[in-house]
């Protein structure tokens, strides 16, 4: 192990393959140093493992009803209680969790790509480019997110895939921003200009060399969006046009248990939990991450 450690600290690594791991070993140990980012680690790698062994970790069907169990307080065969149809809130929760992720990473796969290769083309070429696709950025930017969400929503029709499809409509020019601003600090660079010299077309080094120095700044504010994502997807399954039912989606247990918060609080008060804590971890490792891989935030330290 010390070995190990003398070989990842190294002053002057023997290899590419020595240098990179050294820089992830530092970057790691410069993670692992901050608390809170460690925390939201652990709440955002707790979420992939509920998620992926949901069957195995959940006491009851989360859609099997039982009548003659409705509105059951917490206790010890139902932890978090059941709801109006005697469902087990927990074992829904922990499927729900399925469903949290797999919005979180279906918006980010499809509107991070697309707002990076928006503001990367319109930073890279400028001129008349930069003004169409940052006047049509700017046009979904001066638009709060739910209320945009919900027209597309109203338009496409409920359900979870067309929710998907509203959020990652609304989520791409915060990217298309972020990778316009860094392709503008080295759109005239030296290595750019190198690259063209030698007879590299716009779209490699648009490809080969522009995207992959924007990519820290997109996954940190990738990480940050995770939580809005999240809030934004309840919002739409409190109104009734996301994941429908039985799916045991957060937003729309909260809007079924609204009709009992006086008396029978715990039917909307804990999905309620769970979406402030999965966004709690996700903003949290945003944070660590944005200190650890932002050059701006390392130079200041």
């Amino acid at each position: 192990m010390t070995r190990l450690r003398l070989w990842l600290t190294a002053d002057a690594p023997a290899s590419r393959w020595q240098a990179q791991a050294a820089q992830a070993f530092a970057i790691w140990r410069s993670f692992a140093r901050n608390p809170l980012a460690m925390l939201g680690a652990f709440i955002v790698g707790a979420l992939i493992l509920i998620a992926v062994f949901a069957p195995f970790l959940a006491p009851h069907s989360p859609v099997g009803q039982n009548l003659s169990m409705r509105l059951m307080p917490p206790s010890a065969e139902h932890w978090l209680g059941t709801d109006e149809l005697g469902r087990d809130i927990l074992s829904r929760i922990l499927y729900g969790a399925r469903i949290t992720l797999l919005i979180v990473v279906m918006v980010a796969v499809i509107s991070a790509p697309i707002g990076l290769i928006v503001g990367a083309v319109a930073g890279y070429f400028g001129g008349w480019t930069d003004r169409i696709l940052m006047a049509i950025t700017d046009v979904f930017l001066s638009l709060p997110k739910l209320i945009m969400a919900l027209a597309f929503v109203a338009a496409l029709g409920a359900g979870l895939q067309n929710a998907i499809i509203a959020i990652a409509i609304t989520a791409w020019p915060a990217y298309a921003r972020i990778a316009r601003a860094e392709t503008l600090t080295f759109r005239n660079s030296e290595f750019i200009a190198a690259v063209q010299l030698q007879g590299a077309s716009h779209l490699r080094v648009i490809a080969v060399h522009v995207l992959p120095l924007c990519m820290s700044s997109t996954i940190i504010r990738a990480t940050l969006d995770m939580a809005g994502i999240i809030l934004t997807a309840a919002g739409l399954g409190f109104l009734g046009l996301g994941a429908q039912p039985p799916l045991p989606e957060w937003g729309a247990m909260i809007s079924r248990g609204r009709s009992f918060i006086l008396d029978q609080w715990w039917v909307a008060t804990m999905p309620g939990f769970a979406i402030i804590i999965v966004s709690l971890g996700f903003c949290f490792l945003g944070d660590g991450l944005r200190d650890v891989l932002d050059p701006r935030q390392r130079e200041g330290r």
